[in-house]
């Protein structure tokens, strides 16, 4: 899968891919970052990429030409869904992870300042995604976090086949705790169940502290969970367990 990042901060964007799982990744010709930088299409000696806004007001705006002229230059290879990370786009998910890991090619064009000019999202963007309700300084860190999380989610980048169905929200749900060695670290040790050698038995609690951990931390996430009849007694044991630890709500 091709990834093609439109930034003004190349040097950040190769450096992130060249590490870790990434790295691993391209250098296996699973998945290739390429990036473009809208200053190779600026029109003026000073490879001017931004100017005052409009109607006045604070900050600068992306001009739209070397915009458009960047994203334009990558016409040539596979289909390509072009994605503004912007403050204003839909929540970037685990289920739009798995939408974009299914195409050959995405274009993620990085914002900075105070945002890009208008005519440029009108004429050349197909969706914007955002990570949350909050803002950064450019949409590099955005978009390499989309790139990771899709990243993961194409067959042989990750090394177990089962990563990645386990991560939290793959299911829907936060993840279960994880332990390694040693055995006990400063008074507290790992529960007997995972050194049981019943896979059975790991796997139950696996799911009943997933399902825990997603009560305690996300249970708006529970609302939009099919559970199974097993998840509903999990649920049940949680709620009991967790009555008995604290006290009934209320008490």
């Amino acid at each position: 899968m091709i990834f093609d990042l439109v930034t003004l901060f190349p040097e950040v964007c190769q450096a992130y891919g060249k590490t870790s799982i990434l790295g691993r990744a391209q250098q296996a010709g699973l998945i290739e970052v390429r990036t473009t930088n809208p200053r190779d299409f600026a029109r003026d000696r000073h490879r001017t990429v931004d100017d005052m806004p409009y109607g006045g007001g604070d900050g600068m705006v992306m001009l739209p030409g070397p915009l458009c002229e960047a994203v334009e230059s990558l016409a040539a290879g596979p289909p390509a869904r072009v994605i503004l990370m912007s403050p204003q786009g839909r929540p970037f998910d685990q289920a739009k992870a798995r939408e974009l890991a299914g195409m050959e090619r995405v274009i993620l064009v990085c914002g900075r300042y105070e945002g890009v000019d208008e005519r440029f999202r009108l004429l050349m963007v197909d969706e914007e995604l955002s990570l949350g309700d909050f803002v950064i300084s450019g949409g590099e860190l955005a978009a390499l976090c989309v790139v990771d999380a899709v990243s993961r989610l194409i067959p042989g980048v990750l090394g177990g086949a089962e990563s990645a169905a386990a991560d939290s929200f793959a299911d829907g749900l936060l993840e279960h705790p994880h332990y390694t060695r040693p055995a006990e670290f400063r008074g507290l040790a790992v529960p007997e169940v995972l050194l049981s050698g019943n896979h059975a038995a790991i796997a139950r609690w696996r799911r009943k502290e997933s399902l825990r951990r997603t009560w305690r931390r996300r249970p708006e996430l529970l609302e939009r969970l099919e559970v199974s009849r097993e998840d509903t007694r999990l649920l049940e044991e949680v709620r009991r367990e967790e009555d008995a630890a604290n006290g009934p709500a209320g008490a």
